[in-house]
């Protein structure tokens, strides 16, 4: 506890920033646990950083380790959901071990998805989703008992046209409902269909207001297609957070797909001109994102986390106008998304 006590006194080295119209102030970076709260996930390279070590204990304390480097990094938003396996739990816990007060971060999570590998890495379904009134009922209780005060931000996890969630009044009514509590209400979004469903998302609305509060995107130099939608989002008020900045993987050193080659070596020139690594490079360039409050790391060691870090002292404008051309078309970006092994 000591040595935690002394790392808090640490100069923090992370900007903050407001969440939209939310009245929440977070950190400009946050840590994601989806990499952190279960055995499998589809980042490359994922076993490595586990070391294959799934033991719940050590997956525990591995995610605490983590969550100590951010926040003497100065991160204050931490982001789960039900799904991430054991992520609230874990959360809690840390929450709970270092005193933190429900004031001294904000916390996110969503609902939506249900956990289903059991702990395996070779499960046949890792998660499935439901974007029902029986779903969110039931999970907004066990969120709501392990995070208690501390949850400020209940997000619908990967809201689709095809769900039919943003047009279920029953739905959208319990979100208001969490909303008169003081909860904030916010989505996230995911697939080619990314800027459809962000503006839907704007025009639902409980009386004379926006119900949303946040949304949360995938943004990446391979993926920017939801960026004028985003700045829509931005300019009516909506917190921004970007997700998956570093594509599950592919925007790192870890991807050495020979039909990637070309783009590699792209990346590698401009990391090694800013004597930095890939991560940092693709995280500079979502932080340049003019319409975004928070950019996530989903750092799953503390090596990571610091490489990651590093992305606030790179010119993330010039990079993303630099490599602008290595996005591909969005429906090829999912497409090779879906195809990511679990590991």
């Amino acid at each position: 506890m000591g040595q935690y006590v002394a790392s808090r006194e640490r100069r923090a080295v992370v900007t903050t920033s407001a969440l939209g119209q939310t009245g929440l102030v977070v950190s400009r970076i946050g840590l994601g646990l989806a990499a952190l709260g279960r055995p499998g996930y589809m980042n490359l390279g994922h076993a490595d950083d586990l070391r294959q070590n799934y033991d719940p204990a050590a997956m525990e304390a591995r995610a605490h380790e983590v969550l100590d480097a951010a926040w003497a990094a100065g991160i204050r938003y931490f982001d789960a959901a039900r799904s991430y396996g054991k992520a609230e739990a874990f959360l809690a816990t840390w929450l709970k071990s270092r005193r933190l007060t429900p004031e001294s971060a904000v916390i996110g999570s969503k609902w939506g998805y249900t956990y289903t590998a059991g702990w395996r890495v070779d499960a046949e379904k890792h998660e499935v989703k439901e974007h029902s009134i029986s779903k969110l009922e039931h999970q907004w209780c066990e969120t709501r008992t392990l995070l208690g005060e501390h949850l400020d931000l209940y997000q619908i996890h990967s809201a689709t046209l095809e769900s039919g969630v943003l047009g279920d009044e029953e739905v959208l009514d319990e979100l208001a409902r969490l909303k008169e509590i003081g909860i904030a209400i916010g989505l996230t979004v995911t697939g080619s269909k990314q800027p459809d469903v962000i503006r839907k998302a704007l025009t639902v609305r409980r009386g004379n207001d926006r119900l949303f509060d946040t949304v949360q995107a995938t943004w990446n130099l391979l993926e920017p297609s939801a960026g004028p939608a985003l700045q829509e989002a931005h300019d009516a008020g909506m917190g921004v957070i970007i997700k998956e900045a570093l594509a599950n993987g592919r925007l790192t050193e870890r991807n050495a797909d020979p039909a990637f080659a070309a783009k590699r070596r792209r990346l590698d020139r401009e990391a090694t001109a800013r004597t930095c690594t890939l991560d940092a490079l693709g995280l500079a360039a979502a932080f340049a994102q003019p319409w975004a409050d928070a950019v996530l790391s989903g750092a799953a060691t503390v090596e990571h986390l610091r490489s990651n870090l590093a992305a606030l002292s790179v010119d993330g404008q010039y990079i993303a106008t630099a490599l602008s051309d290595i996005a591909e078309p969005a429906d090829e970006y999912w497409n090779k998304r879906a195809g990511l092994k679990w590991n």
